[in-house]
């Protein structure tokens, strides 16, 4: 309760009433963040919806299901009139391209298995767009992710989502002490994402039965291989299956249409082994297959860290913490090691198959929620 001679601080956490605060609320289009936007509009924020236009791949801006296309732009707009709030499209194509969709293409050709909606999330929403919002003077940018944003004794710290069937830690742990400062995550707390539809309904908002989107957004069908293809012309270039053990096992049609852990779809049927593809040799232009063991490690090196940790993260020789090294699977105990302020090895207890450069690893609290931060895997593991 605060004292007659003080202004209680608001459900954002600031020293002020609702009105006299300003929030940008980053608005997909999608259910998720037009609840935000119609939540923090209904509560008496000063609340201004900005939608960013991504990407134009022709076909891709009339599809269901990825965000941030043509029909997402309409009904963020939409929620905004419903609401009575001002509503911006702001173009940032060519931020987007050079920050996310060429690292992609040039990852994805090098061999490695990129998380582009991370790198997304690290260099446009929480970068200039969040520049963007100050620019309107805005007290905080608030956005749709299921996740936790809670005060420590040491400021912000980012905790996982109460729901951990949406939890989207994995894909925010790039976001740095001074952006979770200005970050609000109105969601992070609900049970499941049917309370958010709930609060969709009630808010009468037209996205209420809006599917999610399934898939990158500038990669309309989940085919990563023709949107290289694309953006590269002339990656698709054959070559020959090869085994661990030096055996030429037959052809194929492009590094780029295989990853790391695949099993189906290796067109060399007839052997007596399941095999799996365990690296991809761009240089020679050669799909490695063999035996599962081979895709199971222990050690995992990991660079570009960013550290959400009380301590400086060279101040210790080890940290034992949970990692995740992809986003579908759950947190597993580690060892991770300093080797710089931004480079570590992670030691798992037990062995994970499948680890591939350019995935994310993720550092968690083995006895919380709490989010450590996490890297880069940056070569063959």
């Amino acid at each position: 309760m605060a004292l007659d001679n003080e202004t209680p601080v608001n459900s954002l956490g600031f020293a002020k009433s609702p009105a006299d605060t300003r929030v940008v609320v980053a608005m997909s289009g999608g259910v998720d963040s037009s609840v935000v936007a119609a939540y923090l509009s209904e509560q008496g924020y000063d609340v201004v919806g900005v939608t960013l236009q991504l990407y134009d791949h022709g076909a891709a801006l009339a599809k269901k299901g990825a965000c941030c296309a043509g029909i997402d732009i309409h009904d963020a707009r939409r929620v905004a009139e419903e609401r009575g709030f001002p509503h911006y499209v702001l173009d940032y194509e060519n931020i987007f391209k050079d920050a996310v969709i060429d690292e992609f293409a040039d990852s994805y050709l090098a061999g490695a298995t990129p998380v582009p909606c991370i790198r997304c999330n690290e260099r446009v929403k929480f970068k200039d767009l969040l520049e963007t919002a100050k620019d309107l003077e805005a007290d905080c940018m608030a956005t749709g992710h299921y996740i936790q944003r809670k005060t420590g004794a040491n400021g912000p710290e980012l905790h996982s989502a109460a729901d951990a069937n949406r939890d989207q830690s994995y894909f925010l742990f790039s976001t740095t002490p001074e952006q979770l400062d200005f970050l609000r995550f109105p969601l992070g707390h609900l049970p499941s994402k049917d309370a958010t539809r709930e609060m969709a309904a009630q808010y009468g908002l037209s996205v209420a039965d809006k599917p999610d989107s399934q898939d990158i957004c500038f990669v309309p069908n989940g085919d990563y291989a023709s949107v290289i293809e694309k953006l590269r012309p002339g990656a698709a270039e054959p070559g020959q299956i090869v085994h661990a053990d030096g055996r030429v096992l037959g052809e194929h049609n492009g590094v780029i249409h295989y990853t790391i852990g695949q099993r189906r779809g290796l067109g060399i049927g007839g052997l007596s082994e399941p095999l799996y593809v365990v690296k991809l040799d761009v240089d020679q232009k050669q799909v490695i297959v063999g035996p599962k063991e081979m895709l199971a490690t222990r050690r995992v090196p990991v660079r570009e860290i960013n550290w959400l940790g009380d301590e400086p993260f060279t101040s210790r020789d080890e940290w034992h913490l949970s990692v995740k090294v992809r986003s579908t699977r759950p947190p597993r105990d580690a060892i991770l090691r300093p080797i710089s302020d931004t480079e570590a090895e992670v030691e798992l207890f037990a062995a994970e198959e499948g680890i591939s450069p350019g995935q994310a690893c993720v550092f968690y609290d083995p006895n919380g929620s709490r989010i450590f931060g996490g890297g880069w895997i940056w070569r063959g593991a």
